[in-house]
């Protein structure tokens, strides 16, 4: 009876067992394998697309800034001007210009200025109506209208002083500034038009009944306007560009030229200056060195990347492109455009590839070029379809163009789709283990219960055998 005790004794223990952990460790090892492979996978992606976004962004940069030393740096060709008081001279955007032009201001382009009567008492209500403004043409003694342009009336509420007129006039926002100046005499109200004599101004009155006053700012010269209260006619700027009489309706003159835009500010009568476009020779050897620089570190980024052993992107089509494109750029033809025996490639400038893939400056064959031809050179330099610029920004284009597999950019999206459906699957993944973990959960605790039932079992009849025991002692 001894040993039927021991056996029920150690049977009746209970399971002592953590049934939950032990679900949750059974369905984590069932699933492990499966889970490694995906964190394997998603890692590979994610480096993959860090390495193809930091290639593309660094060509990006690249182009970037060789553009803006050809726009406005260094080797912009910026046309310059021999007397800056005449007019600033510049480029727009996108384009380039050469040679050398006169230049003689004969005027300035102006606006039309008329003053009405002085008040004494500026605080005072002047009268109630409207104002309507036609323009066209004035010299003081005479009015043509322009028909192209539409008259504008501006309401006078009752009471309005010559300050709520100015500001009447000033929210209609049609091409007049108005204000009040405080003279000797009083106050007066003062109209500035645009520039250009097609912008000179004629003033009508329409008052209301019982609150007249407003015909006092009335003007017209062609019906007997005071011509003392026109104090500026509206002009055209007059000028001459290499002896070409030109006018223009603003100061701001825009392109005169190919490569030349002009913002008149003062006048040189009879004492032409010259404006020209100073060649970027003396600084493209520093930036062709910078260019090479540049250059290779985009091919040392790269080529780690590509590496047969331990490259991200070792089997990858836009890196690999890429590096196709940057084997042949120092014998690609950049200057289709050019005359017989102008530079027309990078070589010619001395960039030269070496066996390693990186690049090299041969400043010999740079200086030879830069003596030969200089302004083939520098024609090089320029924001055009052609040159070095739009070579590298065209490579770094090819790069980013998301729909192209073949590209760093497509690469990308391909690695970014790729680690989407991995996550997805991820995702169905932990929802079959957390199944498997809740089923198991279910199944030990039914196991857990019928222990426990047993084991209460174990427990009457182990206190029945003591009982027989203590009762044969």
């Amino acid at each position: 009876m001894s040993e039927m005790s021991s056996i029920i004794a150690g049977l009746g223990a209970g399971s002592g067992i953590d049934m939950v952990k032990l679900a949750s460790d059974l369905a984590d090892a069932q699933f492990a394998l499966r889970n490694d492979r995906l964190t394997a996978k998603t890692e590979k992606l994610e480096q993959q697309i860090s390495a193809a976004s930091s290639l593309k962004n660094t060509l990006s940069m690249l182009a970037s800034a060789l553009g803006d030393r050809v726009r406005a740096g260094d080797l912009a060709v910026k046309p310059q001007i021999g007397n800056s008081a005449v007019a600033t001279v510049s480029s727009p955007i996108g384009t380039s210009g050469s040679g050398s032009y006169s230049l003689e201001v004969l005027s300035l382009a102006r606006g039309q200025t008329l003053t009405g009567p002085a008040m004494a008492d500026p605080a005072a209500a002047v009268g109630a109506g409207s104002l309507t403004f036609r323009f066209g043409t004035t010299d003081g003694t005479g009015f043509t209208a322009d028909t192209g342009q539409t008259a504008v009336t501006v309401d006078i509420a009752s009471g309005s002083t010559l300050s709520d007129i100015a500001n009447a006039i000033n929210a209609k926002k049609a091409g007049i500034n108005a204000y009040v100046a405080q003279t000797p005499q009083g106050a007066q109200l003062v109209l500035k038009g645009a520039e250009g004599a097609k912008s000179g101004f004629v003033v009508e009155a329409t008052e209301t009944v019982g609150e007249e006053g407003l015909a006092a700012l009335a003007w017209n010269p062609a019906a007997g306007g005071d011509p003392a209260r026109l104090l500026a006619a509206s002009a055209d700027a007059q000028f001459k560009l290499d002896g070409i009489a030109m006018t223009s309706a603003s100061n701001d003159v825009g392109t005169v030229a190919p490569g030349l835009a002009l913002k008149l500010t003062g006048t040189n009568a009879g004492a032409p200056t010259t404006i020209g476009f100073p060649s970027p020779v003396g600084t493209i050897s520093t930036a062709m060195q910078d260019i090479v620089n540049a250059l290779n570190e985009v091919v040392s980024e790269l080529y780690t990347a590509t590496d047969p052993m331990s490259g991200d992107l070792a089997r990858d089509p836009g890196a690999r492109a890429l590096k196709r494109t940057l084997s042949e750029l120092s014998g690609m033809e950049i200057m289709p455009n050019a005359p017989e025996g102008a530079p027309r490639t990078l070589a010619d400038l001395g960039l030269a590839i070496q066996r390693d893939g990186t690049f090299r400056l041969d400043t010999a064959r740079l200086d030879a070029t830069l003596a030969r031809d200089p302004g083939g050179v520098a024609a090089m330099f320029t924001t055009g379809l052609y040159g070095i610029y739009a070579t590298v920004d065209r490579i770094s284009r090819q790069a980013s163009r998301t729909g192209d597999p073949g590209s760093l950019a497509g690469s990308i999206a391909r690695y970014q789709s790729q680690s989407s459906e991995l996550s997805d699957e991820a995702a169905k993944l932990a929802d079959q283990q957390e199944t498997l973990r809740a089923n198991m959960v279910a199944r030990f605790a039914k196991a857990d219960s019928r222990i426990a039932a047993s084991q209460s079992t174990l427990s009457f009849l182990q206190s029945q055998i003591d009982a027989w025991n203590a009762s044969k002692d």
